[in-house]
């Protein structure tokens, strides 16, 4: 489980992450672009990189791919 791979400062900022991203699109609240989103979101926070700016940069990429692949 992803609890048990992160400390709950580290979860917690990753779900406010997701929440700002997905907050900041139409489609955010599809579960769809949301397991997007936090896919991108988790493998950021895999890598080391867990400041909410990484986070959210790395939430905002998974949108820019989902963009271009719709297009």
């Amino acid at each position: 489980m992803i609890e048990e791979r992160f400390d709950s400062r580290t979860l917690a900022t990753m779900n406010a992450a997701l929440d700002r991203v997905c907050g900041e699109t139409p489609h955010g609240e599809e579960h769809a672009t949301r397991r997007r989103v936090a896919r991108y979101i988790i493998k950021c926070a895999k890598s080391g990189r867990t400041t909410l700016t990484e986070l959210t940069e790395a939430g905002h990429q998974a949108l820019v791919k989902l963009t271009a692949a719709a297009g």
